[in-house]
């Protein structure tokens, strides 16, 4: 197709975006709707939905005059700013992506995991792997395919990793993982020879309506602009962004568990304050949104753990709760909520963890997710392969697969390569924090005024507004120099060694 000229072809750009915008805006609310709202026997119907939907969304990515009109952009390149010829090879890159999938696949594809996400929360929710073990052999097998059509000369799981975090490799994984085990498990080790932290308050009865003005609180304290984010309950937590306008987060309220809720919140707000910091301009484009998961994921684990289970934060925090929850905190103070919110002690459930021994948990799933994609490991013998390696590497012994292998909603999504994300999150936020604290100064004196816009103010400059302008590994580079895992170890060293008095 010819253009007459450039800026021909970039109307034609910004009228496929928009339109693709709102087909995956329409789609992602019918996701969250079936996460929260949604009748439990309506995934049927939805599901017809979503297929149809996702058949015209393959049309307009797989389209070739999409991959011509990127072509002729990138031809151009010189006559456009750094955005637009950003989004003309992102354009280019979807275009041949999808263009390799069939069409009834890609279809099919949507209508099984609208189906999977049904049935792993009732299969959760009653301890029955065998039920949604036959949904998960079909979602394993069409991811190894996919990664077949996304890039066929690199290992499978390679490829599915890179749709998570662009460059990201199993070599590369290793090694971290590696590095992290070496500096952790004699930390853990060591920690368990110490007499633990009394944390049986945070386990008390918390009325759930007390616990919804509670995240009401956090968000406020948070800055997060609730005109442009709701929050609503769902089995397990997300967050879901349409625009830096639309944002939805969730949370799941135990009874007996405030802390649970606590962190869910504060953690989803965190990725709500990326969306929502992106620059205005990037709405109904193909860079609104976060750029990778482990970008994402390091603003969660951020303000999770970086902030929310700092003792400047708790400090913030605790006259709140005193309000809501007088009973419950009578004869408590904030240090030793601060003690309680971080006891480190192995557990079962990965987003209850503490943040030393969360990463392990990570681990496992990455270590039965290269087996899982590399055909050694089947999915019948996943949950003995999981208790396992939770006894392994956590020295934990998993009572039921509810616990164990159903607690997850990722693989139910399809988003297998996603969890090294969080461990990878967790290192990039700690070293975000060193710089950030050499450039705004003392980040816990902020913390502790109440001037966590400041903070977040550094995060938007330095991540938010530029979208996906950026590959994430340069993104990160320009913000925070060369990665390097040491800050993450250094950071838990010197936090739990004085935390236990090692």
């Amino acid at each position: 197709m010819q253009y007459e000229s450039v800026q021909a072809a970039l109307a034609k750009l910004n009228e496929m975006e928009s339109t693709m915008a709102a087909y995956q805006h329409a789609m992602g609310v019918l996701g969250v709707d079936a996460s929260t709202a949604a009748p439990s026997d309506s995934a049927e119907a939805r599901g017809a939905t979503m297929g149809v939907l996702s058949g015209v969304v393959y049309g307009l990515v797989a389209n070739p005059e999409n991959k011509e009109l990127a072509d002729y952009l990138i031809a151009h390149g010189d006559e456009l700013d750094a955005a637009s010829l950003r989004r003309a090879q992102l354009l280019r890159k979807s275009c041949e992506q999808m263009s390799r999938i069939p069409k009834e696949e890609h279809v099919a594809y949507a209508v099984l995991l609208n189906q999977a996400d049904s049935v792993w929360r009732k299969a959760k929710n009653e301890n029955d792997f065998a039920a949604f073990a036959p949904l998960l052999e079909e979602i394993v097998a069409y991811n190894r395919k996919f990664a077949g059509y996304y890039n066929p000369d690199i290992p499978a799981y390679d490829a599915l990793l890179n749709e998570y975090e662009e460059g990201l490799t199993m070599e590369t994984l290793d090694a971290f993982f590696a590095q992290l085990r070496s500096v952790l498990v004699p930390l853990i080790h060591a920690i368990g020879e110490k007499e633990q932290v009394d944390d049986s308050f945070l386990n008390a009865y918390y009325p759930v309506e007390v616990q919804r003005a509670f995240s009401d609180a956090l968000m406020e304290a948070m800055g997060i602009d609730r005109t442009r984010c709701a929050i609503a309950e769902t089995e397990h937590p997300f967050t879901a962004g349409f625009n830096n306008h639309d944002v939805r987060v969730t949370t799941h309220y135990y009874e007996n568990d405030v802390a649970s809720s606590m962190y869910s919140v504060i953690h989803e707000g965190g990725h709500a304050l990326y969306e929502l910091g992106g620059d205005d301009a990037y709405n109904g484009t193909s860079l609104q949104g976060g750029v990778a998961m482990s970008i994402h994921e390091s603003q969660s684990r951020f303000y999770e753990n970086m902030i929310g289970r700092g003792l400047p934060f708790i400090r913030l925090i605790f006259p709140k709760m005193q309000e809501l929850f007088p009973q419950q905190l009578e004869g408590v103070t904030a240090e030793m909520l601060y003690r309680a919110v971080n006891k480190a002690q192995p557990s079962l459930i990965r987003t209850e963890a503490d943040e030393l021994t969360y990463a392990l948990h990570i681990m496992v799933r990455y270590e039965l997710e290269k087996q899982l994609i590399g055909g050694t490991l089947q999915v019948k013998d996943l949950p003995a392969a999981w208790n396992a390696m939770m006894k392994e590497y956590l020295g934990v012994d998993v009572p039921d697969d509810a616990r164990g292998c159903l607690q997850d909603t990722h693989w139910s999504g399809g988003m297998i390569g996603y969890f090294p994300s969080y461990a990878l999150g967790s290192a990039y936020a700690a070293q975000m924090y060193a710089v950030m604290e050499k450039e705004i100064g003392c980040i816990d004196e902020l913390v502790e005024r109440g001037e966590l816009g400041r903070v977040t103010q550094w995060l938007k400059e330095h991540i938010h507004t530029h979208g996906c302008l950026y590959r994430p590994g340069e993104l990160f580079e320009r913000s925070c120099g060369r990665f390097d895992a040491a800050y993450y170890t250094d950071y838990l060293k010197a936090k739990f060694t004085k935390l236990y008095g090692l």
